[in-house]
């Protein structure tokens, strides 16, 4: 796991070379393990990187293969790099190191472009054909590991973070009316490949882009399941079902395995981290570090869940940790993990996964998280909604379920000047929804949220806020694999049971019954939540601040209300407005943004 970063000139001139190294700098987090930058022509590459397989320096980054004249930098891991490795050897290929990085660079030497097709696993890349000029870029099939883009007319940079493209310099910081829209819209998430800023965008998940020496480029969707019911399957009882969801994450889980350090994992004591639990202790990893965290309670809501963790940690008997933090220093790690969003993100469980990721960061390098589970197997309270609706009431029915807010709300909170003239939100989701490949509404809708809304929100949460601490987080329920099982699997199992019921029924296989069959719980952040103490006053600050009042992105009579009464005006969905409008100019001023 790491960061990468370069640039790319279209106008035959070189690149520069110290925006490129105040790019590389920042991302020092993400890699603290090493540094490298490579320049010939019109390109250069930096990297920061975290030694996670092949702990020599054979698998220093930027790497160059000077007989196939191609050089790149990678982020991520690729879970089958041996399985390649031995294949390309037959195919004549020659290594000088034990890395997944090589790989990479000699699987698209062989197999150009649809190298991506045979990877398993998460990552971006960017490679460069020296004789050509062409770089290619690319990003796992889910979007796990992120690629930002900031283009000009003459130039392309790119970074593993927001930030990263920041400390480069010259960037349109200004701010995208249509991200807006969809920031507004959709609990905080911005969907590829925008950004709430103007100047950076980002290479949307399962796509690649060759860039030509002349700037032009082509993008190419490599991977999107289809979401229907296929004939192989048709025979297939509810216990089938199970069988087969539970030996795909089984294969998941072991595919994560592979690293030359120990891994461990977030253990919520929810249903998804529980399971990783009892697969990798099936898989007799031993001495396995778990790690959980907690907060103090506030307006009566327990901020804990460490009933479920501590009994999952002693049924498997692995080697806990709790973290439990007071509320005093909710406000100082706020300004933290805000340091650490690539984009603005405004669920509460950012702050538990920053402070969380610290810890950790000291006894591991390597953890399994049970992100993308509820999207993926339909956990959520809203989907049996809307999946009684017929097929062509999709969209409206994800519309009135899903959104914060409607388009005629924003008139009264945004000022003119950055308000779209059309519902920009409503009208990405119509598109979508109509898109064949999806059987009944509700799998139109779970394809969304596993393909959009969660990769931008859960997923790069995660991938922020453990790497701000250089630990590498990996998803098992992200498994390309799985994620096509469950999107064939009948929408009935998936919403058995309050919902993912055929996860569920896999759980009391391998799991204590009190684990399964308890409340779903969440990252719970009281002091955020009910805008306790030192995180009200931040709040305050930031919206009274004179860069707020200079921006302007809200009416003031609109600020004003919301801090008249700051619990007391929720969003469609139940989250506190004031929060979400809060953190959108706090992210702004901690990046230096004007």
């Amino acid at each position: 796991m790491c960061g990468l970063s370069g640039e790319i000139r279209f106008s035959g001139r070189r690149p520069d070379m110290a925006a490129v190294e105040r790019m590389t700098d920042r991302l020092a987090p993400r890699g603290p393990d090493g540094r490298g930058l490579w320049s010939q022509g019109p390109v250069a590459l930096g990297h920061r990187r975290l030694k996670i397989i092949d702990l020599s320096e054979s698998g220093a980054q930027p790497m160059a293969d000077p007989r196939a004249r191609i050089a790149g930098v990678f982020n991520g891991c690729v879970y089958n790099y041996r399985e390649l490795r031995e294949e390309l050897r037959t195919l004549g290929h020659h290594f000088f190191s034990d890395s997944d990085t090589e790989v990479v660079l000699k699987a698209y030497q062989q197999w150009g472009t649809a190298c991506v097709e045979r990877f398993y696993g998460m990552f971006a890349f960017v490679i460069v054909e020296q004789d050509t000029g062409r770089t290619v870029l690319a990003r796992d099939r889910l979007g796990i590991k992120p690629l930002y883009l900031a283009p000009t007319r003459d130039r392309l940079r790119f970074a593993s973070s927001l930030p990263a493209l920041l400390a480069g310099g010259d960037v349109d910081t200004s701010l995208d009316p249509v991200a807006l829209h969809q920031y507004l819209s959709w609990h905080a998430t911005v969907a590829a490949p925008r950004t709430v800023l103007s100047g950076v965008r980002k290479l949307p998940p399962a796509t690649v882009r060759v860039v030509e020496a002349d700037g032009t480029h082509r993008d190419h969707r490599y991977w999107q399941p289809a979401y229907i019911r296929r004939p192989e399957h048709a025979r297939m009882s509810a216990e089938d079902w199970t069988d087969a969801v539970l030996d795909a994450l089984r294969t998941a889980v072991r595919r994560r395995m592979v690293a030359d350090v120990p891994v461990g994992v977030l253990l919520s004591g929810g249903l998804d981290s529980s399971l990783i639990v009892a697969l990798l202790a099936d898989e007799g990893q031993d001495d396995l570090a778990t790690f959980s965290v907690g907060f103090e309670s506030e307006g009566g809501e327990e901020g804990d869940e460490f009933h479920y963790s501590d009994l999952v940690a002693r049924h498997f008997d692995t080697r806990h940790h709790q973290l439990m933090v007071p509320s005093d220093r909710v406000s100082g790690a706020l300004d933290e993990a805000v340091a650490a969003m690539s984009e603005p993100m405004m669920s509460h469980d950012t702050v538990a996964f920053h402070l969380l990721s610290e810890q950790v960061a000291k006894e591991v390098k390597v953890v399994q998280s049970g992100q993308g589970a509820d999207e993926v197997f339909a956990g959520y309270h809203w989907y049996p909604a809307m999946a009684r609706v017929p097929r062509q009431r999709a969209a409206e029915a994800y519309i009135d379920t899903y959104f914060d807010r409607s388009h005629a709300d924003l008139s009264h909170i945004l000022r003119p000047g950055l308000l779209c003239d059309h519902d920009a939100s409503a009208e990405f989701v119509r598109e979508h929804m109509a898109a064949e490949g999806a059987e009944t509404a509700l799998d139109a809708e779970l394809r969304l949220d596993t393909h959009v809304m969660m990769v931008d929100d859960p997923v790069k949460r995660v991938d922020n806020m453990t790497m701000d601490w250089g630990l590498e987080a990996r998803v098992p329920f992200l498994d390309h694999e799985l994620v096509e099982l469950a999107a064939c699997c009948p929408p009935e199992l998936k919403l058995a049971d309050g919902g993912k019921g055929v996860l569920k029924a896999a759980g009391r296989k391998v799991l204590p019954r009190e684990v399964v069959d308890r409340p779903k719980g969440y990252f719970p952040v009281p002091a955020i939540k009910h805008m306790a103490g030192p995180v009200l006053q931040r709040v305050r600050d930031a919206l009274t601040a004179p860069e707020a009042r200079t921006r302007g992105v809200f009416r003031q009579e609109y600020v004003a209300d919301l801090l008249a009464a700051p619990n007391e005006h929720r969003t469609r969905r139940g989250a506190n407005t004031l929060w979400q409008v809060a953190l959108l100019e706090i992210w702004l001023q901690t990046h230096g943004i004007r």
